[in-house]
């Protein structure tokens, strides 16, 4: 099994891409494994772990980037995770994030910032990792909420809610922070573990957390509740 600190498990189904990326990767010090398509980085994830994976979205065959990325946080959850794409757009950066991606690149990339998002990728997982008091206690209650962590669980009035792992995670940090204008880029880390480059970027990722948690948890959806936007700063859970 491959476990070094710095390895890098790189994905992209273009030879000569993969050739530039583990010549400069090699040069800054880390160890290169490959896999030509989605389903030889699935066969390699079965049975080794990196430090992070650099993943195309866009592989050719029957197995896509996404998946890949599912499995990896499925089968080594504090594996740091580089999205690089040459197909950029917001729906393909929310999927990723939504997977726990811990860095996102445009193709072609320069060495230099390669590097940078490797190292940044690295450690904003450690952190994540290492930060177990950022998350909620089991049983914190606020207003008609009570989240439930280790059977990851919120309940609104006493009945279970159904939500996806984001939906989890925004709620569960909403409850945990009750009344705080919580700032965008701090709610993108945290629900996702992604770090915005500019606060526009958060603030339009954020607009379709809160757009899909409003339909479940707000008796009208259009005239919030609970869950309310503060006008310049993020948003707010309310009793």
């Amino acid at each position: 099994m491959v476990e070094p600190q710095k390895s890098v498990l790189v994905v992209d189904d273009k030879e000569a891409l993969r050739y530039s990326l583990r010549q400069v990767l090699e040069l800054g010090g880390y160890e290169v494994c490959e896999a030509a398509s989605g389903e030889e980085a699935l066969a390699i994830l079965r049975e080794s772990r990196f430090a992070v994976v650099l993943l195309d979205l866009m592989l050719g065959g029957r197995v896509d980037g996404l998946r890949v990325l599912e499995a990896v946080r499925w089968r080594w959850p504090d594996m740091a995770a580089v999205i690089l794409t040459a197909h950029a757009s917001l729906d393909s950066a929310l999927a990723a994030i939504r997977q726990g991606v811990d860095g996102y690149l445009l193709k072609p990339v320069e060495p230099s910032e390669l590097l940078r998002t490797i190292a940044e990728a690295l450690q904003r997982r450690q952190l994540l990792v290492a930060s177990p008091e950022q998350k909620p206690e089991p049983g914190l209650r606020y207003g008609p909420f009570v989240v439930d962590l280790d059977r990851h669980i919120i309940t609104m009035d006493g009945r279970p809610l159904e939500l996806t792992a984001s939906e989890f995670a925004l709620l569960a940090y909403l409850v945990q922070h009750p009344g705080r204008a919580i700032p965008a880029r701090e709610i993108v880390q945290q629900v996702s573990g992604y770090q915005s480059d500019t606060t526009f970027e958060a603030r339009q990722l954020v607009k379709w957390y809160v757009f899909r948690l409003r339909r479940k948890i707000e008796p009208d959806p259009s005239h919030p509740r609970y869950l309310l936007n503060t006008r310049g700063v993020g948003y707010r859970l309310v009793e």
